[in-house]
């Protein structure tokens, strides 16, 4: 499978609060560190306590894209597979890396991460794909 044929998800972890302006800057960081453009997200994914976050939802609106919520079952498998360990997002959230799960979580059991998440602002943005390494 080709990376131009595979999933493209940019998984979030965020402070409450944030705008989404600094959301959609976090993503561009994130999306520039593999190369890749907007237009190639086929989801954003976020952790289930912050399906209302207003800086998430309209950052999906803003790209029209729908804010997946990734399942805590799938949340708990990825997390073994997360690149990123940060202590704060364990004691928040029980991961080892919020936006990295989420990301992985919502691509499924194919899901790779790219690389780790970068975080900005208050954000933290990881992209993952089903796709293979060529």
């Amino acid at each position: 499978m080709a990376l131009e044929e595979a999933m493209i998800c940019a998984g979030f972890g965020a402070r409450k609060g944030v705008t989404h302006d600094a959301v959609l800057a976090a993503l561009d960081a994130a999306l520039a560190a593999h190369s890749l453009t907007r237009d190639r997200l086929d989801a954003l994914a976020t952790l289930p306590r912050k399906r209302d976050e207003p800086g998430l939802t309209d950052a999906a609106k803003a790209l029209g894209l729908q804010l997946s919520i990734a399942d805590e079952n799938a949340l708990q498998a990825a997390a073994t597979h997360c690149l990123t360990r940060s202590e704060q997002a364990l004691s928040a959230t029980g991961l080892p890396s919020a936006s990295e799960a989420a990301a992985l979580a919502v691509c499924g059991p194919a899901g790779r991460l790219l690389g780790p998440r970068i975080t900005l602002d208050g954000v933290t943005c990881a992209i993952a794909t089903t796709g293979r390494q060529s």
